[in-house]
């Protein structure tokens, strides 16, 4: 059986600490056992490790979020880089690909596709294990699970079972609704609809047979050289609303779409993360706080507070949700970036008088990581180092760095920087530029040796 992870989203729901880049799974809020704290793709993956099935999964992501899924997973699990986000469809169809003409994964075998945010329990993970022997008994195209609905909401899809399909472990389905309003989720609840949670399952066969039928190239460097031509398709539209034999295993443990700031407060171990304090008379009010100054809460119920380096919302919670539309139409570079050696926080932009954009970031390596061996066409770079120790290459020569040295980076000066110990600088980049293509990565390796280019 072989799992695949789709992660994605635009990061808008649990703006500001959510962006295009570090989106709701990579938020590190959930309480662990042992008091600390981990992001819901951590949850997840911790879940498939402790049931036996990591080593056979993959994750689908956007390339701008491979260094924080790299960093968040390890090395344990395949990362498949989409070029552009063009839906559940085509990324499914990506990871089909990959099995199939990478790791030479048999048509028969059971591909198990689940959303990297899904909040569920340990018997989540081993209702996972069901799935080949009720395709086999079922004799279905695709097995889904469903989840046993707490309320009529309207922010999921329900899956509608046949009737008189009972006395097996799965249930014929019927139909499939997608969010419908609360009238019509009660109607769909009382007929026994169960919530889907976009969690399915088939075979490799299957998968590859749907991508023929739409002219989708079966070979993985195939696909995603032409990945940016195809166009954006939903899994559910393009296959399960289609498929003539499906059945959905009904689940009643714990599962929760914790996408929004009411579904995930309730999660939270403590009502206020960060710097700050909420009044006692500011009765069912959260404060998550990343900034470095303190936020304070006073009389003020029913609140969530969110501060981060992309801004601050301010919101009752039940209406929270509404700052995805303010943010529709508003593409901001995210202020925040977290990377498999680090992370990145901007501290300052601004553009001089002749059209230089200047940008100041506040860089954190973790001890024994590195960057890319790379170089900018139209960007200078001035690091100044805070504290630790490391190294730098630059255009084949190895330097040393501590806390108090300065480095200039010419335009066009292939670099790299490791930490030694952990290490924190300043960079100041002045971009005289804006063409496309100012990065140009060299290698992803850190360069042991190397002989100072003839030219770039």
């Amino acid at each position: 059986m072989q799992i695949v992870l789709l992660s994605g989203g635009s990061g808008k729901r649990l703006w500001p600490l959510s962006n295009e880049i570090r989106s709701k799974a990579f938020l590190r809020l959930l309480p662990t056992e042992n008091g600390g704290m981990e992001s819901m793709i951590e949850r997840v993956c911790r879940g498939l490790d402790e049931a036996g099935l990591l080593d056979s999964s993959c994750i689908v992501t956007h390339r701008s979020q491979v260094e924080i899924t790299r960093k968040s997973v390890g090395n344990q699990v395949a990362l498949l880089a989409e070029p552009q986000k063009r839906g559940t469809f085509t990324a499914v169809a990506l990871a089909a690909s990959y099995l199939h003409s990478v790791k030479k994964i048999n048509l028969e075998e059971i591909v198990v596709v689940i959303p990297v945010d899904s909040y569920v329990e340990a018997s989540f993970f081993s209702q996972l294990r069901q799935f080949p022997s009720v395709l086999s008994e079922s004799q279905a195209d695709i097995a889904l699970i469903g989840v046993t609905p707490e309320f009529p909401s309207t922010q999921f899809g329900y899956i509608l079972p046949s009737e008189g399909s009972e006395g097996t472990s799965f249930l014929n389905v019927k139909q499939f609704a997608e969010k419908p309003d609360e009238l019509a989720a009660a109607e769909f609840i009382t007929c026994g609809g169960l919530w889907n949670c976009g969690v399915f399952s088939c075979s490799l066969g299957y998968l590859l047979s749907t991508m023929m039928e739409r002219n989708l190239s079966a070979d993985y460097m195939e696909l995603v050289e032409h990945y940016d031509e195809l166009p954006e398709r939903s899994f559910d539209y393009e296959v399960l609303e289609h498929t003539q034999r499906a059945v959905v295993i009904p689940y009643t443990g714990v599962w929760a779409d914790i996408g929004s700031w009411d579904a995930l407060t309730p999660h939270l171990q403590e009502k206020v993360i960060g710097r700050g304090s909420i009044s006692e008379d500011s009765k069912g009010t959260y404060l998550v706080n990343e900034l470095s100054c303190p936020v304070h809460v006073i009389g003020a119920p029913g609140l969530i507070v969110a501060a981060g380096a992309d801004g601050i919302l301010v919101a009752g919670i039940e209406q929270a949700k509404r700052i995805k539309q303010k943010l529709e139409g508003h593409a901001a570079k995210p202020m925040i970036e977290e990377k498999r050696w680090g992370s990145s926080r901007i501290l300052d932009f601004s553009r001089t008088a002749a059209g230089v954009e200047v940008t100041t970031s506040k860089i954190t390596m973790l001890a024994g990581k590195h960057t890319s061996y790379h170089f900018h066409r139209h960007t200078k770079e001035i690091w100044s180092f805070l504290s630790g120790n490391g190294e730098y290459r630059m255009n084949g020569v190895l330097h040393a760095v501590a806390a108090g040295d300065t480095v200039i980076v010419p335009a066009g000066a292939r670099h790299g920087l490791r930490a030694i110990t952990p290490l924190e600088l300043i960079i100041i980049e002045l971009v005289t530029s804006s063409d496309v293509g100012d990065y140009v990565r060299v290698s992803a390796e850190w360069v042991e040796e190397e002989s100072a280019p003839d030219h770039l």
